[in-house]
C-alpha cells in the first residue's frame, strides 16, 4: 500500500461552489426563515412502511480480532456495497463495513493500542473518523486522507466535476489504510464513520457508521447493567423511494462530482423513517429491571428530544451516567432528553415497577406523525431490580477559566459564496483545507465563545470539552461531564472549556449536522 502525497481535484471529489465569501454575512434563504427553529426539510417515504413497535431490535454483532498480541488488537473491515431487509418485502443497497449496517460495535480496553485495517470496495473514495476518539492526525481521518478505490488513482488526472481548492498535506492511499487508536482515553461509547470531504452526509446516510466502545477499570468497578442489559441504540432517520432503495436529494447521486443537495435541503436532510439499529421503530423485549442504554444520534440533521412512556401513561425517569466522553461524577435524572446529532448518552432506565406485559414507548417529542416514535420495549418477564450507583467517576478534568491561555470568539452562521450558492461557514469562511484556523499550543487550556444562526452541533476532533455556559446562563442539567459535541440552538452563544493535549497535529472542529459540514461549516484547528 503505497501513500500518494497528491492534491488532485479528481481525488477529492470537492464539488464545484466552495470559493472565496462574498463580503459580510447573508440572511437565511426564505425556506429557513419560515421554520427558524428546524434544521432542514423532510423527504417523504414511497413504499408502505411497516407497523412501528413490530420489527425485533438488532444488536450489532461484535467483531472479533484478527490478531492479538503485546503491541494491541487488529482489526480488519471491508467497505462494501450489500442489499439489506430494512423495509419488510424490499432489499435496499447501503454502503456498509463488513456488510452490517450498523457496522461490527469494536469493544476495546482503555490504553490497549487498536489497529483497524479499512479496505475500500466502493466505487468512491473513503475516509474514517472514530468520532470522540483522542487520536493522532496520522489516524484522525482528516477529510482528505482518501482510501482509494482499486483503480481509482489511473483515472485521478482526467477528472470529475471539482474546485480548486486542493490539499497538499493530503496523504491518500490506495485501496486500504490501517488507522491506529491508542485509546488513552476515559470509558465512553465512540462512532467510527466516513469523513470524506464534501460527501460526509450521503457516505453516512447509505450506511457507513458504527460503534466502538472503550472499557476501563472505573467503570468495571461500579455494579452497571452488563450482557443483554446494556442496550447499544443508534437513531437514525432516513427515507425510501419507490423501489425501497435509500432516498437521498444528492445534487450528484455518484458522489464523484458537485457536493451538495437539491435546494429545500440545504438547512439538512430530514427522513420520515426513525431506525434504531437499522430497523425501522423497533420492539425490544425486557425483563422488569434496570437497564443501560447506550445512544447515539447517527442521523444526518435531525434532532430528538427523549421520552420514555409506559403504556398506562406513566413517564419512567432516563437516568444520565454518561456523556459523550464517558461517565459522569453522580447520575443526573431526566424526564426528557435533547439529543443532536453526534451525541451519545449513557442511561440507565428502570422497568422494575412495570408489569408484566407493559409496552414502554421510547418517544420523540420533537417529531411529528410517524417521527414522534423512536422504538418500544416489552417487557415480558420478572427481573430483579438493581439500586441505581450514587456516585460514578472522579477521574472528570477540573479546568479552570483563570487558566486558560486564549478566549476565542467563534461564530457558526449561514453565508453566500462567489457562486451565488448558499453554505454554511465558520467565522464567514467555508472550509479550506490549505488554511490553518486556529492554532492551539499543546497543553493549552483555552475557552471558546460559540454563536449560532441556527441549530448547529459543534464537534471537535481529538479533546473532550466542559460546557460552561449558554448565553447568560448556566449549563443546562444535560450539558453534565465530558462533551465532545454541543448542540447550539438557533441564536445561541455558550462557552465550552478544553485542554489541548494528547497529539500535535492537524484536526478539525465542524457543525455535524452532516449537510452543513459537506456544505463548509468545517475549520482547522493546529495543535503545535
Amino acid at each position: 500500500m503505497a501513500d500518494l502525497n497528491v492534491s488532485r481535484r479528481r481525488l477529492f471529489g470537492i464539488g464545484a461552489g466552495i470559493g472565496a465569501v462574498a463580503a459580510g454575512g447573508i440572511a437565511l434563504s426564505a425556506a429557513w426563515a419560515r421554520r427558524p427553529a428546524e434544521t432542514g426539510d423532510q423527504l417523504v417515504s414511497e413504499v408502505p412502511l411497516p407497523q412501528a413497535f413490530s420489527i425485533p431490535l438488532p444488536i450489532p454483532a461484535v467483531a472479533e480480532p484478527v490478531s492479538s498480541g503485546d503491541d494491541g488488537d487488529r482489526y480488519e473491515m471491508v467497505q462494501i456495497e450489500t442489499e439489506a431487509e430494512i423495509i419488510p418485502g424490499y432489499q435496499t443497497r447501503l454502503w456498509t463495513y463488513n456488510g452490517t449496517f450498523p457496522g461490527p460495535t469494536i469493544e476495546s480496553r482503555r490504553g490497549r493500542h487498536v489497529t483497524v485495517s479499512h479496505r475500500n470496495e466502493l466505487p468512491v473514495p473513503t475516509v474514517v473518523h472514530l468520532h470522540g476518539g483522542r487520536t493522532p492526525a496520522s489516524s484522525d481521518g482528516y477529510p482528505t486522507d482518501l482510501v482509494l478505490p482499486e483503480g481509482w488513482a489511473e483515472t485521478a488526472a482526467h477528472g470529475h466535476g471539482g474546485h480548486s481548492m486542493t490539499d497538499d498535506l493530503a496523504v491518500v492511499t490506495n485501496v486500504q489504510r490501517d488507522y491506529g487508536f491508542p485509546l488513552d482515553q476515559r470509558a465512553t461509547m465512540l462512532w467510527y464513520h466516513d469523513h470524506r470531504m464534501d460527501f460526509t452526509a450521503p457516505a453516512i446516510w447509505r450506511g457507513l457508521a458504527g460503534l466502538h466502545f472503550v472499557r476501563d477499570e472505573v467503570e468495571d468497578a461500579l455494579d452497571l447493567p452488563r450482557g443483554d442489559r446494556e442496550i447499544p441504540l443508534m437513531i437514525a432517520d432516513r427515507a425510501f423511494d419507490a423501489d425501497g432503495q435509500l432516498a437521498y436529494p444528492s445534487l450528484d447521486p455518484t458522489l464523484t462530482g458537485e457536493m451538495g443537495v437539491e435546494e429545500p435541503y440545504l438547512a439538512g436532510v430530514l427522513g420520515d423513517v426513525v431506525l434504531v439499529n437499522g430497523a425501522p421503530w423497533p420492539v425490544h423485549e425486557v425483563d422488569s429491571g434496570l437497564y443501560r442504554l447506550r445512544i447515539l444520534n447517527a442521523s444526518n440533521a435531525r434532532h430528538y428530544e427523549l421520552e420514555a412512556v409506559a403504556d398506562s401513561g406513566e413517564r419512567l425517569p432516563l437516568t444520565q451516567i454518561g456523556a459523550d466522553q464517558g461517565l459522569l461524577e453522580a447520575p443526573v435524572r431526566h424526564d426528557t432528553l435533547p439529543i443532536a446529532p453526534a451525541e451519545r448518552y449513557d442511561l440507565l432506565i428502570d422497568f422494575s415497577r412495570l408489569p408484566v406485559g407493559t409496552k414502554v414507548r421510547l418517544a420523540n417529542r420533537l417529531g411529528t406523525d410517524r417521527t414522534a416514535d423512536v422504538m418500544a420495549f416489552h417487557v415480558v418477564r420478572a427481573g430483579e431490580a438493581m439500586p441505581i450507583p450514587e456516585t460514578l467517576a472522579d477521574d472528570l478534568p477540573s479546568w479552570d477559566r483563570a487558566d486558560a491561555a486564549v478566549t476565542r470568539d467563534i461564530a457558526f452562521r449561514a453565508g453566500r459564496m462567489d457562486d451565488g450558492r448558499h453554505g454554511w461557514l465558520i467565522d464567514g469562511l467555508p472550509f479550506d483545507p490549505n488554511r490553518t484556523d486556529v492554532t492551539a499550543r499543546l497543553g493549552d487550556t483555552e475557552v471558546w465563545r460559540l454563536i449560532a444562526d441556527v441549530h448547529h452541533p459543534v464537534h471537535l476532533h481529538l479533546v473532550g470539552f466542559r460546557i460552561l455556559s449558554r448565553g447568560n446562563a448556566g449549563p443546562h442539567s444535560h450539558d453534565a461531564g465530558l462533551k465532545d459535541t454541543i448542540a447550539l440552538r438557533p441564536g445561541e452563544s455558550a462557552e465550552i472549556i478544553t485542554r489541548f493535549d494528547g497529539y500535535r497535529g492537524r484536526y478539525l472542529f465542524h457543525c455535524h449536522n452532516a449537510e452543513h459540514e459537506d456544505m463548509g461549516m468545517m475549520a482547522n484547528l493546529e495543535v503545535v
